[in-house]
């Protein structure tokens, strides 16, 4: 008989609890009445540093997992033949500037001659008027000034060609110059370095990666609805984020994009039943003011839900309130 009130006591137990969680299941329901929410996993963006230009790796500075600022230095290339070419290009400039004075002072000669050569073709005109001169000296006078003439306008031409010159000249170091600053790779955006692809030393052809960042400040989680709800899902919307490693806490975020087209579910995010449905995918986006707070936690590929609020009057249940972590500096949770 005491085994037979033991089984009972332990039969009445369970089914106490499986009512109590069918009856919690169905108040968690009853208080999801105008909100959607389906799983997903966090996503951020990627972002590779490559070399614009050919050349071998002079140095890394990073390491994985360091968190960089944008600007900040990443990788050096060997600049060593560019620095070469750039003294040659500058000396090159120097002498085509040169090149422009003598030029312009050719000018001054050229133009001297021709002002003689007019004087001394009125001269021989005056003469030959007074019959104290010869016909055939005018003639020679007044080829003379056009040959002054001629030699002064191609010495102008020549000043252009030395200024034309000059300009390829600083043009050829504009562009060393652009190049060898391309050669320290830089940061483009904030992020925490994921993977250090080279070491120092190595060649790399134009486009080569030598890290890739993960942009902290772009962290979204990727959910897929069907037609019925995705139709009342707007972008800039009100969601809640719930990830299954720390089910605790809840970080607000808001809708920043829904699918203009239907598609298929991925593989990975529910049945193949659900799978069989068209869905349209949307992306729910963590704020950037808890991104930097909280930027040591961030990892991709964390799973967990996203609840949307699909009914403007809907009120958010108890539940779903934002509660996040202390801040890393101890301050409260938000």
């Amino acid at each position: 008989m005491r085994l037979l009130y033991v089984v009972l006591a332990l039969l009445v137990v369970g089914a106490g609890s499986a009512f109590y969680v069918f009856w919690k299941q169905q108040q968690a329901e009853a208080a999801l009445i105008g909100f959607a929410y389906a799983n997903g996993r966090i996503e951020v963006e990627r972002v590779a540093v490559a070399t614009k230009y050919a050349g071998r790796v002079a140095d890394i500075r990073v390491v994985e997992g360091d968190f960089v600022k944008t600007g900040s230095i990443v990788a050096e290339m060997d600049v060593a033949e560019l620095l070469a070419e750039l003294a040659e290009a500058k000396a090159n400039e120097r002498q085509a500037v040169e090149g422009i004075g003598r030029a312009e002072a050719d000018v001054g000669i050229r133009l001297a001659d021709l002002k003689l050569a007019e004087i001394e073709l009125e001269r021989a005109i005056t003469l030959q008027k007074k019959n104290a001169g010869p016909v055939a000296e005018v003639d020679r006078r007044r080829a003379q000034r056009d040959v002054a003439a001629a030699a002064l306008k191609g010495t102008r031409a020549s000043v252009e060609d030395a200024k034309a010159a000059a300009n390829a000249a600083a043009a050829r170091v504009a562009r060393l110059e652009a190049v060898i600053a391309d050669m320290t790779l830089k940061a483009p955006t904030d992020g925490r370095v994921e993977y250090r692809l080279v070491k120092a030393g190595e060649v790399l052809a134009a486009g080569g990666q030598v890290a890739t960042l993960l942009d902290l400040a772009d962290v979204h989680m990727v959910v897929f609805f069907p037609t019925a709800v995705a139709g009342r899902i707007g972008v800039g919307g009100e969601a809640r984020i719930v990830l299954d490693a720390a089910p605790e806490y809840v970080i607000p975020a808001t809708v920043s994009f829904v699918a203009a087209e239907a598609q298929f579910t991925p593989k990975f995010v529910e049945t193949k039943a659900e799978r069989d449905k068209l869905t349209y995918r949307v992306k729910v986006e963590i704020s950037r003011d808890i991104l930097d707070t909280y930027r040591d936690y961030v990892k991709a590929g964390l799973t967990g839900n996203a609840y949307l609020k699909v009914d403007a009057a809907a009120q958010w249940p108890d539940f779903l309130a934002p509660k996040l972590p202390p801040a890393p500096d101890g301050g409260a949770s938000q």
